[in-house]
């Protein structure tokens, strides 16, 4: 394969990360879905300059690459914008060599690079321009070494659509100190999520269940009373769980679990109708949530509490 340099793709073209706030205007001259967002995550430190680079020929926004973290990560936890300018030839290859230089500064060589993620509409893989859109992004990453996907279905609740019912069969109450990581820990056998799956193959269930809840849960600054384990009413023994919360832009159902001895009962329908009650009981604007294109289970379980399809996902992995 050719290089950029040795195809003359990169004459006269600049690689360099942002000078700060003063480019965002800049760096939004390509379209997407997170644009709007980018000028708070700087204030926020969610984004840094140095996190965020460009390609720039004669002044025209060529390419862009931006890492994302939490205001107190010292390095960044996410690849989430890797755009270019499809009109331009040789795009790909810009990017490509954008992505290596940027890389190269931002990261710590010896440790696996942040996964890729991006959104995508609902309907991309039936749009032949959408579908373009996703292939050039999935080629850059799998030149910088990228491998496997994982495609979601991203969710959103809305008023006025109705709070889905409450299931009579079950009572819930508080998580008590101490017991979240262990129902995670026991949801985790048999669970269709590829993000769990993976972290099996390297780990105990117990370890994935601990690094998952602090790399998420407990960074949630929503009150922690939100967080429901369902019962049994006659019996009181639990049946699952879910997290609803505030992330650092939306109301999320950010978990939700039925146990592996309840399973096949429909328990699910009346766990995500008791979190949804509580965020929209918050009068928050819309809720959102998110699952794997495999997991038909839980996709039909949202659909049935009036939550939509808006967009889909898809995340790669360094391996």
């Amino acid at each position: 394969m050719r290089t950029p340099a040795a195809t003359g793709l990169l004459d006269g073209v600049t690689l360099r990360p942002i000078s700060g706030a003063d480019e965002v205007e800049l760096f939004n001259r390509l379209p997407y879905t997170l644009n709007d967002e980018i000028a708070d995550d700087l204030d926020a430190g969610r984004r840094r300059p140095q996190w965020m680079w460009v390609a720039l020929r004669d002044g025209q926004l060529l390419a862009r690459v931006a890492w994302w973290g939490r205001s107190d990560d010292s390095a960044p936890l996410l690849l989430d914008i890797l755009d270019l300018d499809d009109e331009v030839d040789g795009a790909v290859e810009i990017a490509s060599a954008l992505y290596e230089r940027a890389a190269a500064r931002v990261l710590d060589p010896t440790a696996t690079p942040p996964d890729y993620g991006r959104y995508l509409p609902a309907t991309w893989r039936d749009d032949p321009a959408q579908r373009k859109v996703v292939e050039s992004r999935v080629d850059i990453v799998e030149r910088a070494g990228g491998g496997s996907m994982n495609e979601r279905l991203r969710f959103e609740w809305r008023p006025p659509a109705a709070v889905p019912e409450a299931d009579p069969r079950l009572a819930f109450r508080d998580v008590l100190d101490g017991e979240l990581v262990p129902l995670m820990t026991r949801a985790l056998d048999g669970t269709l999520d590829a993000r769990s799956r993976a972290d099996l193959r390297e780990g105990t269930a117990a370890q994935a269940a601990t690094r998952h809840h602090d790399e998420e849960f407990a960074h949630f600054t929503s009150p922690r009373e939100w967080w429901r384990v369902a019962t049994l009413r006659d019996r009181g023994e639990p049946v699952g769980f879910v997290i609803p919360a505030r992330n650092a832009y939306h109301a999320v159902i950010a978990y939700l679990a039925v146990l592996p001895d309840h399973r096949g009962h429909g328990y699910v329908d009346g766990i995500l109708a008791e979190g949804t009650r509580i965020l929209a009981g918050e009068g928050v604007p819309r809720i959102r949530a998110a699952t794997d294109v495999d997991n038909a289970p839980m996709a039909a379980a949202f659909e049935r509490a009036n939550y939509v399809t808006f967009e889909r996902a898809i995340t790669m992995t360094w391996d």
